[in-house]
């Protein structure tokens, strides 16, 4: 994709893709949030059901965790001017045959993550939510878990914060690694509120 493509065009093309049709079994909607002057990026997996339904990211019980850990009300999240979201995969990927959910499509990521980060150079902190973002953009330095690697959460600072996707699944990691809650999450939020110039909500 060449540097030239506006951020209008290239989401325009993005919103058009059909790279995947034939895979996703609800067709395909993106679902991202891009704004050249957002100072934080969230990187997570790909759309459930509910937000394909609406079209708003994180718009479901996972959302509501992610924004606790945050501590940010809907509000600020979904102030486009400050915050971007780009999932590994923007449209709902359907789930497995043993009733869990589909990984992000790999042709998403690959085709459309760099030239959306391109428009994205005021962005300071970038969250990994979940093992398919750490992949990414962490690469060969991740740990052999992904606790593990959000253990070692100061190894990828200041551009990059590793998180359990924040689905009900994380209540498990929490409940093990009291350090989640009493050390991270205190981080996180504090790195939010300063680049966000408040108290985030």
């Amino acid at each position: 994709m060449e540097r030239t493509v506006s951020l209008d065009e290239l989401l325009t093309r993005i919103r058009a893709c059909r790279l995947c049709d034939e895979h996703l079994p609800l067709g395909p909607r993106p679902v991202l949030v891009v704004r050249p002057t957002a100072r934080i990026l969230i990187v997570g997996q790909a759309p459930g059901t509910r937000v394909h339904e609406t079209g708003i990211p994180w718009n479901d019980r996972s959302g509501d965790r992610l924004r606790e850990w945050m501590g940010v009300d809907r509000e600020t999240f979904y102030d486009a001017a400050r915050v971007a979201i780009v999932p590994m995969g923007f449209c709902y990927p359907g789930v497995l045959p043993n009733g869990g959910d589909a990984p992000p499509r790999p042709e998403c990521a690959a085709t459309w993550h760099d030239p959306v980060l391109e428009h994205l150079a005021n962005v300071e902190l970038i969250v990994l939510a979940g093992m398919y973002a750490q992949a990414r953009y962490l690469g060969k330095a991740r740990k052999r878990t992904l606790t593990e690697t959000v253990a070692a959460w100061r190894e990828y600072g200041p551009r990059f914060m590793p998180l359990p996707h924040p689905s009900w699944r994380s209540m498990n990691i929490e409940r093990k690694n009291p350090w989640l809650r009493e050390e991270l999450i205190p981080e996180l939020r504090s790195r939010v509120a300063a680049l966000l110039g408040s108290d985030g909500g």
